[in-house]
Formats: structure tokens, C-alpha cells, sequence
């Protein structure tokens, strides 16, 4: 009756079957684990951005790595900004979708170490391979605060980190790099700048992330679970309309076979 099973389809058919079956269960956690991870980083987010600000030294130093829950931290440097140094990160938009760059400046500390500043975003008005007209930061000593970050690298962002750009552009942030470039002590990770604002609104400083959204992975996790459990419901259906099909071929076949023999 179910003879049909041992033919080459109906064999393959069974074992992409068995393969969908863990293959989507996978895919399901997988989701699930980016739900949660989500959830924990706009945990982070809305902490640190409520957390009042602290000095950038007490949460970094040259060569370290920012820590999980340190990123987005509000922290304050006192120094002056190294314009003859500045660089700009290319491909990045502003809150309205519009291509540019971020400008990158490094600030010096009162001891010497530096402490890379990302004073936000300018339009991409000229050619490409000329480093374009940025809006000058505050002279002299000042304090700087802004959102602690991690270096940035490809895996994390999807960024390529294309060489061969022309002098003073980047397409990733990195204090490593930053100080390699230098000649100095970095402090790891950079900060994005929230105050002062600058003068004429340019650059357009970063607006604060959103933490609000927790996206729709834990949707896509029920769903994929949804799949992993229909898979083995259609097989059967699909088992049962072809032993359906065979059974009524068979029978359409003895039925003349039947009159023949009567006559």
C-alpha cells in the first residue's frame, strides 16, 4: 500500500523533509536569541543614557576594549580638539536618509592622551576623493561629552573596510588604527558628541539611538517554529492524496480489465 515510499522521489522528498524539520527549529532560536539580545542592548541603552555622565578615563583607556554595558555611556573629556588631524568616515547618513560623512577629530586630553570625537554628520556636497569643507569645533580648552562607543569592525557593521581611500577617509571607526596614525596613546573605543552643539547646526550631531523598538525577530522565531511543525504535516497529506491517486488508478484499471473478462 505504501510501497510507493522506497521510489527515488518519495526518498528524497522524506529526507529534505527530515532536513527542513531542525534546519527551521534552528532558525526559530536563532531569532529568538536576536530578540533577546535586542532587548538586552536597548536595556543598555536606556540605562547609560539615563546614568549621569561620567569622565571618559574611568571608563576606558588606550588599547581596551569598551565594555558591553559601558556602551552609550555618557562621559565628559576635558582638552582641545587636533582639527590638523581631523578625518571623515565616508557612506554615512543623517537622520533623513542622506548620504555623507561623519567627521572624526581627535581630542586631546590634558595628559596627552587622545580621545577620538565623532562631531557628527556633513553632507557629501563635492567630489569623493577630496576631503571636504568641515565646520570648525570650539577653540581652545573645552569639555566635551558624548555617547561611549565600541570600535566599530566589519563583522559587527557590514562595513567593508575598503583600502586604498584617499588621505584623511575612513570607512570604519578605530582607535587602534587612530593610534597607529597618530603616533599617540587612543583611548579605546570613540564617542559620539552631544554637546556643545556646534555653531550653524553643522556638523548635525547623532541623534540619541532608539531603544524603544525591539524589531520583529520574535515573529520571525514563531513563524519559523510554525514551518518546522507544518513540514511534516504536508508530507502526510502528500503521502495520503498519493496513496489516494494510486488507489483510484488502480481501481480505474481492474474495472475494464473486470468487464472484459465477464463478456
Amino acid at each position: 500500500m505504501y510501497r510507493f515510499l522506497l521510489t527515488r522521489q518519495w526518498v528524497i522528498l522524506t529526507l529534505v523533509t527530515l532536513a527542513l524539520i531542525p534546519t527551521m527549529i534552528r532558525l526559530g532560536y536563532w531569532q529568538l536569541h536576536r530578540h533577546e539580545h535586542k532587548v538586552a542592548l536597548n536595556t543598555v541603552i536606556s540605562d547609560s543614557l539615563a546614568a549621569e555622565p561620567v569622565p571618559a578615563e574611568s571608563l576606558t583607556a588606550p588599547g581596551q576594549h569598551i565594555k558591553h554595558d559601558d556602551l552609550y555611556r555618557r562621559v565628559t573629556a576635558k582638552g582641545h580638539f587636533d582639527t590638523a588631524h581631523e578625518e571623515v568616515v565616508r557612506r554615512r547618513t543623517n537622520s533623513d536618509g542622506e548620504v555623507g560623512y561623519h567627521v572624526l577629530t581627535p581630542f586631546v586630553l590634558d595628559d596627552g592622551r587622545v580621545l577620538v570625537v565623532n562631531r557628527g554628520w556633513i553632507p557629501a556636497n563635492g567630489a569623493q576623493t577630496a576631503f571636504p569643507k568641515i565646520p570648525a569645533p570650539a577653540q581652545g580648552e573645552i569639555t566635551v561629552t558624548g555617547r561611549l562607543m565600541a570600535d566599530e569592525t566589519t563583522a559587527d557593521s557590514g562595513i567593508k573596510n575598503v583600502e586604498g581611500l584617499p588621505d584623511r577617509q575612513v570607512m570604519l571607526i578605530s582607535s587602534e588604527q587612530q593610534a597607529q596614525r597618530l603616533g599617540k596613546q587612543v583611548l579605546g573605543g570613540y564617542i559620539e558628541q552631544t554637546a556643545p552643539e556646534p555653531k550653524g547646526d553643522s556638523p548635525e550631531l547623532i541623534p540619541d539611538p532608539e531603544h524603544s523598538d525591539i524589531g520583529p525577530h520574535m515573529a520571525y522565531a514563531i513563524q519559523w517554529w510554525l514551518f518546522s511543525a507544518g513540514v511534516p504535516v504536508g508530507w502526510v497529506i502528500l503521502v495520503r492524496r498519493e496513496r489516494r491517486d494510486r488507489a483510484e488508478a488502480a481501481t480505474a484499471q481492474a474495472t475494464p480489465e473486470t468487464a472484459a473478462a465477464a463478456v
